[in-house]
């Protein structure tokens, strides 16, 4: 018999108790890690490099500043700050063990080694005191966390006073039939790939309904404030289908 005060949560589109969804989302990424930047490229036919640029652009790092980059796997947008800010340090954490040895790789892992730590954690319940980081990244990650909301909270309080979020996730289309075309493609082409490539339909089934099941941009943005972020936005990103948001700790 299942308790009536025990908390549920999706994962996917399937209804999971809570203290169970961040060990189904581990097997996801410790399934995909190896193949995952390949899939990325293939799943956005190369957008997504793009799209963090852009969060890039945004965020104008600079000399010095302290990055956390959670969620942050293989290391893309933790190399992508440090080259921006020609010198400063990244700490990529993620929940996943597996993706961090994918990130550390890297060839830019070696350049960097001296301006990266690498850190298995989880988004809700951060490793590190307050007031720590100058810039808190999170870039396709937030919509696995099992209570999106602690995380922001956790950013809010580990970024240090005029600290910056900058969040980038798959969105929601504002054109109803473009919408339409997106989850066409996204449901019945991406697991295909996910099986062609990775050899794993099922982890790529549900990254496809995490991103379906994920706030829209309005939603998400007054979760943004709730953790108390200032001049909180968002910009849209190919028309809806990523979205960029950022607040600020005053």
């Amino acid at each position: 018999m299942t308790d009536p005060d025990d908390k549920t949560t999706h994962f996917g589109f399937e209804t999971v108790a809570e203290d169970a969804k961040a060990g189904l989302v581990q097997g996801v990424f410790s399934s995909v890690a190896s193949k995952y930047d390949i899939m990325n490229d293939v799943m956005s036919g190369g957008v997504h490099r793009l799209w963090k640029d852009a969060m890039m652009d945004w965020l104008a790092p600079r000399a010095g500043q302290k990055l956390l980059d959670v969620a942050g796997g293989t290391g893309d947008i933790s190399f992508r700050f440090l080259k921006r800010a020609g010198h400063g340090h990244a700490t990529v954490l993620d929940l996943t063990e597996s993706m961090l040895v994918e990130g550390r790789k890297r060839a830019e892992a070696e350049q960097m080694a001296d301006q990266l730590d690498w850190v298995t954690g989880d988004a809700m319940a951060l490793p590190f005191a307050d007031n720590t980081f100058d810039v808190y990244t999170i870039s396709f990650g937030i919509r696995n966390v099992t209570r999106p909301q602690d995380a922001l909270n956790e950013a809010f309080r580990v970024l240090k006073p005029g600290g910056r979020l900058m969040v980038l996730e798959f969105s929601q289309l504002p054109n109803p039939a473009m919408q339409k075309a997106y989850d066409l493609y996204s449901f019945n082409v991406i697991p295909r790939m996910g099986q062609v490539i990775a050899g794993d339909r099922d982890s790529y089934q549900y990254l496809v309904e995490s991103i379906r099941n994920f706030p829209d941009q309005e939603t998400f943005l007054q979760m943004v404030r709730d953790a108390g972020f200032a001049n909180a936005r968002y910009r849209n990103l190919t028309m809806g289908v990523a979205c960029l948001h950022s607040g600020w700790k005053i």
